[in-house]
């Protein structure tokens, strides 16, 4: 199943995509006797029973016995109100290129447990317009990440045991200040003001059997060969596969439900492909010029572009940076010694 969230009348409710259409949930479940809840979490929060409702609800309408589509919805996060987001960093590539650009050692510790933080879970936006702040436009990026949602309550959850935990797979785009991250990160705490402004999801929520034929097992959990696309200004500019993934979601679910539960609705990211960000290519760029002796100007976001991130099976996430009318910067607020 594909699940979407959209927004009528200023509500939430979640649908199912059925062949490009989006259809309501609980009114058509209604419509076969079924009950299920207007929101994607309250859905979720019903664990395997909602999707089992789901399944018949998708069924009947595949059917021909039910189903009008919702005209032009306007699509939110899969997950609009997440009960947590997490973001892992789980592609050696990736962390490897952006150390090495750096003039620094790989980590050692990277290859014996997967780590991850706590990112803004009520900054979680879908396609379309994003808002940023001035202080966000200096060195503004996007990560090209696949993530997961949770879909039962769960606490020390065995990687053998954890893919059963997997609600869907959606696309990821873990929105970077880049300037204000790499001042705070000087402080061995965080990402924090450089990170918590906003994450997009989308467009739609992917359960894991539509995915079975590009399923790729491993003795620590399921992996999937998905193909993973960015696309800036409609210029291809990053490439990757999720099956290139050193953590599993499996492992990762592990090690975030070790002495703690985890909930339905809980996001968690894979962390970035490997050239899937302005950080890493602007380093590996600038030293190739360094090598030829050509110039070379990084890239970054700025207002009014495009950053379009595709993954195979997942769909096209889209969004345009534009910059918000007010006039107020955190940075020029710093204080002074």
């Amino acid at each position: 199943m594909k699940f979407v969230s959209y927004q009528i009348e200023n509500k939430h409710r979640s649908g199912l995509l059925i062949n490009g259409q989006v259809y309501d949930l609980m009114h058509h479940a209604a419509q076969i006797g079924l009950e299920l809840p207007a929101t994607m979490l309250e859905l979720l929060m019903m664990e395997e029973s909602g999707m089992d409702i789901a399944k018949k609800v998708e069924a009947a309408i595949v059917k021909g016995k039910i189903g009008t589509s919702i005209p032009d919805p306007h699509l939110l996060a899969p997950v609009p109100n997440p009960t947590s987001c997490r973001d892992a960093y789980a592609f050696r590539q990736h962390v490897a290129t952006a150390r090495r650009n750096r003039g620094v050692d790989m980590i050692p510790e990277f290859d014996q447990f997967p780590i991850f933080y706590f990112t803004n879970h009520n900054a979680i936006y879908g396609p379309g317009d994003i808002t940023v702040e001035n202080d966000h436009l200096f060195k503004l990026d996007f990560e090209l990440e696949v993530a997961v949602v949770i879909g039962k309550r769960g606490k020390n959850i065995p990687s053998s045991k954890a893919d059963e935990y997997i609600a869907g797979f959606t696309i990821m785009n873990d929105l970077s200040a880049r300037r204000l991250q790499m001042e705070e990160m000087k402080l061995n705490l965080g990402p924090a003001k450089g990170k918590d402004f906003a994450t997009t999801i989308g467009p739609w929520l992917v359960t894991p059997d539509e995915l079975v034929d590009l399923k790729v097992e491993t003795a620590f959990g399921n992996s999937y060969n998905l193909k993973m696309e960015a696309f800036h200004n409609r210029q291809p500019v990053s490439l990757g596969n999720m099956k290139d993934m050193n953590w599993t979601f499996a492992e990762i679910i592990e090690r975030c439900s070790y002495g703690t539960e985890i909930f339905p609705g809980d996001v968690i990211g894979s962390g970035t492909v490997g050239t899937g960000c302005y950080l890493e290519l602007n380093g590996t760029w600038a030293l190739q010029a360094k090598e030829s002796g050509e110039p070379f100007e990084p890239i970054w976001l700025e207002q009014g572009d495009e950053i379009e991130l595709k993954i195979e099976g997942l769909g096209s996430l889209t969004n345009r940076i534009r910059k918000s009318k007010k006039n107020y910067s955190i940075l020029e607020k710093k204080k002074t010694t």
